[in-house]
């Protein structure tokens, strides 16, 4: 499955309702979308909230980002990545064109 960096943005508002319990249903939102959560941290700096998600593709990830924002108020910009080696591979391809 393809994967996707989902980075969250707390409005104050949606800092008010931060709770395990909120968390729990923002887990089964990204769930009932396919996802599969490979790691989900709070960060300081430019984001807030940093996941790693499988999703089946493009229209889930973006399916279940809408609904986080619904539930939560949280913006997320969601970005699909592909590992390094990969890339490395492919930028060797490019060069051959």
């Amino acid at each position: 499955m393809p994967i996707f960096m989902m980075f969250g943005k707390y409005s104050s508002e949606a800092l008010k309702g931060v709770s395990a319990k909120r968390t729990d249903r923002a887990v089964a939102v990204i769930q009932k979308h396919g996802g599969d959560i490979k790691s989900m941290y709070a960060v300081l700096g430019e984001h807030d909230l940093v996941l790693t998600i499988d999703f089946p593709n493009e229209e889930q990830a973006l399916l279940a980002s809408v609904a986080l924002y619904k539930l939560t108020g949280i913006h997320f910009t969601t970005s699909p990545v592909i590992e390094v080696e990969k890339f490395d591979t492919l930028i060797g391809k490019a060069k051959e064109i």
